[in-house]
């Protein structure tokens, strides 16, 4: 994270605030004012930014900044915009050398992406496999298996559609678009990125004209922690500065992807003669993706009040913790020592041994149990549909439910949500009412389903560079089965490669354009003064 904030910030100061000199400029580039026809590339302008929008635009926007609040407080959304306004110059950087230095393939198509300025401008070779090998791995990690496992999720969970079913379907519609490339990806991409963005918007927007009068509160709540972090309030047991900064900073630079070098391989294939035009457009990218769309989520969980208040729900077992002792959270001295405890401050003792259950009910006395950061309340245990009654085995805090001999053991009861379930509350309590609820898993299955096509398509260009274009059928072959397989599979592990192989192509990405500096300073200054001629 520090790498990609340095960076960013790096670049903003060295091109004197690009995203701000340039911001009007790349409309017009976008719009087509400075088209030529005779130019190579395999995709328009507005193309390779749908393209490149549909790969980043995704669950992150919807679940991410749910998850981002939740764990540091409105004031996460700030530095969410702080990275996005720094990544908007990191991205025209990246993605000008990526087009400067691409090359035309075997079958007529363009191929760029960092591992080509790599090989050909910084002549090693070496970087560049390691980038093209790391962007194969992300491709499955980050844009196929984790995906079409949240649509899924979200499909089961809304409407009861069977797993499998929703996987089978999108998997053929999948094959279907990425199978004729890029030209296809990017006609997909351009209908699909303004649908989806209109539904999202419109609806966020439906939940603040119906909360209008709580918009100033969430601004003052989101700047007022900036430099002191946030307070406990309602459920929400309080946040540092540091978790603040931490989780606004991650999720922003891992919404818009800014420095991670996956956008400039779509950007690549602009028709264009001129590297820092598509630049100029990719500068646009943080800005839609995270100060416009998270900005909205950030708002819609705010306003709404959903952010700190308590539902209904089915506890997740990694985010229960079980406390010794007894506090009480209507006592303002027990709500603060679990609050200095949450945050990290002090450390209160936590269960070790067996909490004895009698029809649903915990019946062990002097202990507290925790759910996402918050007191649980209400709490029943179930097997299957039934109250549970026996024991549970717990571990410094933690429930050993591997160790039962019936895995069905559940609880439920109040607390926090956090994440794509936290963002579904927050849309019901608008202008729509309960209808609300089925913005987020349409708009998360169009987000997640537009990401995966995106990353096909990435996934094609490593390959290409990497082996030729013979072996990319048996890649996208191969991406549809794993895309399939995955909507019904656990991809926990998926997210841990993922997480790795992030860093493997972010690291590489950042050392380049860093030893480029001068010669992108040169580029755009030459470009700026030759539009303005």
């Amino acid at each position: 994270m520090l790498a990609l904030l340095g960076t960013g910030l790096f670049f903003t100061l060295y091109l004197r605030f690009p995203q701000i000199r340039f911001f009007g400029h790349a409309w017009k580039v976008l719009s087509g004012k400075y088209d030529n026809k005779n130019d190579k590339g395999d995709t328009s302008h507005f193309q390779s930014l749908s393209t490149a929008l549909s790969g980043t635009v995704g669950t992150g926007n919807i679940a991410g900044v749910a998850l981002a609040i939740h764990l540091g407080g409105p004031s996460a959304l700030f530095w969410m915009l702080v990275t996005a306004f720094l990544g908007m110059t990191t991205k025209m950087v990246e993605v000008t050398l990526s087009h400067k230095y691409r090359e035309q393939t075997a079958d007529g198509t363009m191929a760029g992406g960092p591992m080509y300025y790599m090989k050909n401008r910084l002549h090693m070779r070496w970087l560049a496999i390691l980038f093209a090998i790391a962007t194969i791995f992300s491709v499955f990690g980050t844009g196929c298996l984790p995906q079409i496992n949240s649509i899924s999720n979200a499909m089961f969970a809304t409407f009861g559609l069977k797993y499998y079913i929703t996987g089978a379907v999108l998997s053929v519609l999948l094959g279907l678009i990425i199978i004729g490339g890029i030209k296809r990806i990017a006609k997909v991409a351009e209908r699909l990125v303004p649908l989806m963005a209109m539904i999202y918007i419109g609806g966020a927007i439906s939940v603040l004209v119906y909360n209008y009068e709580n918009i100033w509160p969430a601004l003052v709540a989101m700047f007022s922690g900036i430099v002191s972090g946030t307070a406990a309030t309602g459920g929400f047991m309080g946040a540092t500065l540091a978790w603040a900064f931490n989780r606004g900073v991650n999720r922003g630079l891992f919404s818009n992807e800014a420095g991670q070098g996956s956008a400039p391989i779509a950007h690549a294939a602009a028709k264009t003669k001129e590297p820092v035009s598509e630049g100029m457009v990719a500068l646009l990218e943080p800005f839609l993706d995270t100060i416009l769309i998270c900005f909205l989520t950030g708002m819609v969980l705010l306003s709404s009040g959903a952010w700190n208040e308590k539902f209904d729900n089915c506890f997740q077992q990694t985010d229960v913790l079980v406390l010794a002792g007894s506090y009480n959270e209507a006592d303002p001295a027990h709500k603060a020592q679990v609050s200095q405890h949450i945050m990290g401050f002090t450390s209160l003792p936590l269960f070790t041994g067996r909490l004895e259950v009698v029809e649903g009910s915990i019946s062990t006395n002097e202990v507290t149990l925790l759910h996402a950061r918050s007191f649980a309340d209400g709490i029943q245990v179930y097997t299957g549909n039934e109250l549970f009654t026996g024991s549970l085995p717990v571990t410094n805090g933690r429930f050993e439910l591997a160790a039962l001999t019936d895995s069905r053991v559940y609880l439920t009861g109040q607390s926090l949500l956090h994440s794509a379930p936290l963002s579904t509350e927050a849309f019901k309590k608008g202008v729509l009412g309960d209808w609300g609820q089925f913005i987020v898993p349409i708009c998360l299955l169009l987000f997640a389903f537009t990401t995966a096509v995106a990353w096909a398509y990435y996934g094609d260009r490593a390959v290409t560079f990497l082996w030729g274009t013979k072996y990319v059928n048996y890649f996208r072959i191969v991406y549809v089965l794993g895309f399939f397989i995955a909507s019904f599979t656990d991809t926990t592990i998926v997210w841990i490669v993922s997480g790795i192989t992030v860093a493997l192509m972010t690291v590489p990405n950042l050392l380049g354009i860093l030893l480029l500096h001068k010669e992108v300073k040169e580029s755009v200054n030459d470009y700026w003064n030759r539009i303005r001629k």
